[in-house]
């Protein structure tokens, strides 16, 4: 089910997208449902989040960082600013019989509906999932929990570095197994809000084949594990448990931080013909004995790390980084995020955009990760996004276009 945009009423994401012409309803808050939304906003999704009437999304109030507006009114959260960016904003009391109302015709016209509550709790304001599919056959509802909805701890609440705790993550991060560390993104959140959009995607795939919705489940637990990789069958094939151990790859060596005579670089010698690269080009011999594949220098990984910050002790990071080119050898140095955002790459590939604020002005925020392009290389990528909105920014708008059509 398509929506027609009404007179009066923003048209989802500026510039069109995949997904132009598509309703989404979210009725999440803090990050891993506002990411999936901003995602399918970012893909043209039209996105219309439905906050608590007065404080808005939890986010709104995290920080600092806060900016107070240069004409005076409520100060805005960075931290809001990062995951809603092109929504419109509603403001309901999903206790009232108002507020009921107008949800029910919003699920009515949607696509998709988001949604992050514990479970039970959309039951209990008259929206269980039999109710939003009577209402809307065609309705695609993404889910997201912490934990899971159903095994014996389903329904626990979750938050993100719990999550990445109990998920294994901080286990096998940090500088060594006595010194576990969350990443410095709420990647349990992004990797559900993610993993979500997955879901949503191909059940409006589906959707084109049967004509029905259904519903899509995931939580903050199963988008870590769903991540594991190489950890995860270390553990259920080879039986050995990953542990954290510092900057350096448990598979393959050399592949890590590396001090140098200012500072430090990062290479990936991720081959044996890597390898020999690397030696030929610092003076070694690649059939050093015992270190001549890679699994005797995993197996001996002090023992390289010592030869490698030896031959880079006379270097220079910015010389090192060159010869490294040079030689054809992965390589990389640690950025800040000031370095990150101020990079010619970065801005080229379209990671930062500049959006119309209604009360900050012109601000600049991390852009969407995807480009598009047609069949004779000519890139079709949406090049104009809207801010994250205010609280009730588009309420008046949205209620007149939903009493307009018999709400």
């Amino acid at each position: 089910m398509t929506v027609t945009p009404q007179p009066g009423v923003a048209e989802g994401a500026p510039g069109g997208g995949p997904l132009a012409g598509t309703l989404v309803v979210d009725l999440t808050r803090a990050l891993a449902g506002p990411h999936a939304g901003m995602v399918l906003a970012d893909l043209g999704a039209r996105v219309v989040k439905v906050e608590t009437p007065g404080t808005g999304d939890d986010t709104r109030g995290w920080g600092p960082p806060f900016v107070d507006p240069p004409g005076g009114g409520d100060r805005e959260s960075t931290y809001f600013m990062s995951c809603n960016r092109g929504k419109e904003s509603v403001a309901l009391d999903l206790k009232s019989d108002d507020g009921r109302r107008y949800l029910t015709a919003l699920v009515e016209r949607a696509d998709v509906l988001l949604e992050n509550f514990r479970t039970g709790v959309l039951d209990r304001l008259g929206f269980p999932t039999s109710r939003l599919l009577e209402l809307n056959p065609r309705l695609v509802v993404l889910s997201i929990t912490g934990f899971g909805h159903d095994g014996p701890e389903g329904g626990r609440a979750g938050y993100d570095q719990i999550a990445q705790g109990e998920a294994g993550l901080m286990s096998i991060t940090g500088s060594g197994p006595d010194d576990p560390q969350r990443v410095g993104t709420p990647i349990a959140d992004l990797l559900a809000g993610m993993t979500g959009v997955h879901g949503v995607l191909a059940a409006l795939l589906e959707r084109e084949r049967t004509g029905r919705g259904q519903v899509v489940r995931t939580s903050l637990l199963a988008s870590v594990v769903g991540v594991h990789a190489f950890q995860g069958t270390r553990w259920t094939v080879a039986g050995q448990v990953g542990r954290a151990q510092g900057n350096h790859h448990p598979s393959i060596s050399p592949y890590g931080l590396f001090r140098c005579a200012d500072g430090s670089v990062q290479i990936a010698v991720g081959s044996e013909g890597l390898w020999k690269r690397f030696c030929d080009g610092f003076g070694l011999d690649p059939a050093l004995e015992g270190l001549a594949t890679n699994p005797e220098r995993v197996a001996r990984r002090e023992e390289v790390v010592a030869l490698v910050e030896g031959v880079f002790a006379s270097w220079s990071a910015p010389d090192l980084l060159a010869r490294l080119a040079e030689i054809g050898v992965p390589a990389g140095k640690v950025r800040t995020m000031d370095e990150v955002y101020g990079w010619e790459q970065t801005r080229s590939q379209g990671l930062l955009v500049d959006v119309e604020h209604a009360t900050l002005g012109t601000v600049s925020l991390p852009g969407p990760p995807l480009r598009f392009f047609d069949g004779d290389g000519a890139e079709t990528t949406r090049r104009t996004h809207a801010a994250p909105p205010v609280l009730d920014a588009d309420g008046a708008a949205v209620r007149a276009w939903l009493d307009g059509e018999g709400a």
